[in-house]
């Protein structure tokens, strides 16, 4: 069981994964489902900090590498753009429409993609951790129903 904790932990860490994968895995594996989701919300939480105050400053540093240069350019043109989208149709309510793009769990939101879309906002760190926090909470219940669902399905046809 702790082998299985440690990996929803792992799992809800990962970009692009985070506990979209992490609360099914938990699920699935037969770990109670409050318990998958406070772990992964922990998980999930845990690098926020680290990404608002360091992402923006490593895509800059990278930007004139040779290697990797195009990629960070790139990742920094394509953040400081869909931000100022996203600050331009949100207007005075950029914190809610931050926790809804955590919320939703779909491929590219989530609470590294809002994190870093806030610290090139320059949205404040408090009002950003708070819009991710809501924002996980909320992915959280709905991949932890999805999961109870999939789970559901597949045991009733078995």
């Amino acid at each position: 069981m702790l082998k299985h904790c440690l990996i929803v932990f792992g799992v809800s860490m990962i970009p692009l994964i985070e506990l979209r994968g992490a609360i099914p895995y938990g699920v699935a594996f037969g770990l109670p489902l409050w318990q998958t989701y406070c772990i992964a919300i922990v998980g999930n939480m845990l690098p926020v900090p680290i990404i608002y105050f360091f992402a923006r400053k490593v895509l800059v540093w990278g930007c004139d590498k040779k290697y990797i240069g195009k990629f960070f350019t790139w990742c920094l043109q394509k953040g400081e753009k869909g931000g100022q989208k996203l600050q331009q149709k949100a207007g005075r309510g950029l914190f809610w429409a931050l926790l809804l793009f955590v919320g939703i769990p779909l491929p590219g939101t989530g609470a590294w993609t809002g994190t870093l879309a806030a610290s090139i906002l320059d949205m404040g760190f408090k009002k950003s951790v708070l819009a991710c926090m809501g924002g996980v909470l909320l992915a959280g219940l709905i991949m932890g129903g999805l999961s109870l669902l999939g789970v559901g399905i597949f045991t009733a046809g078995a």
